[in-house]
């Protein structure tokens, strides 16, 4: 029996492309189709698949999901999923948004696009923030978006790298959403309106420090990122608004393994060495840089 057609992903349905040929697309039979016969398979989980080709950059596989859900099911990082709710909704309202028709812009709701959404968390926070907008999320990891699908009644997810032209008309989206995920900023740039924000999150300062301090294989946070990430940006975007989320929380010991195993360390270390290690921390210290760009 043919998957019908998510309910969220109706209203994205008109954004969306085909990644082949750059037609638009269309729903029947358990999938979305071009004009040109191209067909992208809606998955049964909620999600629709439009990575085709060549193997994508790795996602998260089924354990990191699953660390990835539970932990932030937790709210531990709550705080960082408010930071960037409230700088998406305050650009809306600047640009005059949020379902509402500005100056020149026929009335519809905003749409937001998380790219490397993982499990639409902070997707779902901005959608809470904004009543009237409509979602996407893109990830390479089909673990991940089957969560993803479910984040939220107006979250669609579908299965894209972001290293590849996305697969939306340019100049339709109002927010994009990078949150700890890697950036195409030539694609953000061209998927955004002229009045869009991109809100992009990355650890800052002592991020996980005590956790990095016991667990040898965690990655590190690279110093010299904000400095690359300003030269990648700065061609496309300029910064609105900066906002430093700070704070210390408690962690239970799953938690604390679910963490390491959320995050790229998951390559270099498994649960059952988390386990049997010992000595995993108590409380850790959360530190991220979360900014508001505008397009040039």
């Amino acid at each position: 029996m043919p998957v019908p057609l998510p309910a969220a992903l109706d209203p994205i349905l008109p954004l969306l492309r085909c990644p082949s040929c750059g037609e638009g697309l269309s729903a029947g039979d358990g999938a979305l189709r071009c004009p040109r016969r191209h067909s992208f398979d809606l998955a049964r989980h909620g999600y629709v698949g439009l990575l085709t080709g060549a193997r994508a950059t790795s996602g998260d596989d089924g354990p990191m999901a699953r660390a990835r859900r539970d932990f932030l099911a937790a709210g531990r990082y709550a705080p960082v999923r408010d930071a960037v709710a409230e700088l998406a909704a305050e650009a809306e309202l600047s640009a005059g948004s949020g379902g509402a028709a500005g100056p020149g812009r026929a009335a519809r709701p905003a749409t937001v696009v998380d790219v490397g959404c993982g499990t639409g968390y902070y997707l779902a926070g901005v959608l809470d923030a904004l009543p009237g907008a409509v979602g996407l999320g893109l990830d390479t990891s089909a673990h991940a978006l089957r969560v993803a699908a479910k984040a939220h009644a107006r979250a669609a997810a579908a299965t894209w790298d972001v290293f590849r032209p996305f697969p939306i008309a340019s100049g339709q989206v109002d927010v994009v959403l990078d949150v700890f995920a890697p950036r195409n900023p030539a694609e953000f740039h061209r998927v955004l309106r002229p009045d869009g924000v991109l809100v992009v999150v990355r650890p800052y300062g002592g991020h996980l420090a005590e956790l990095r301090s016991q667990v040898t294989q965690m990655v590190t946070v690279d110093p010299d990122k904000e400095r690359r990430l300003h030269q990648a940006l700065d061609p496309y975007f300029e910064a609105a608004r900066a906002v430093e989320v700070e704070y210390t929380t408690p962690l239970t010991r799953q938690e604390a393994v679910d963490l390491v195993l959320m995050t790229p360390s998951a390559r270099h270390v498994t649960e059952a060495e988390l386990a049997d290690g010992g000595g995993l921390p108590e409380q850790v210290t959360v530190s991220v840089l979360a900014t508001a760009y505008r397009r040039r």
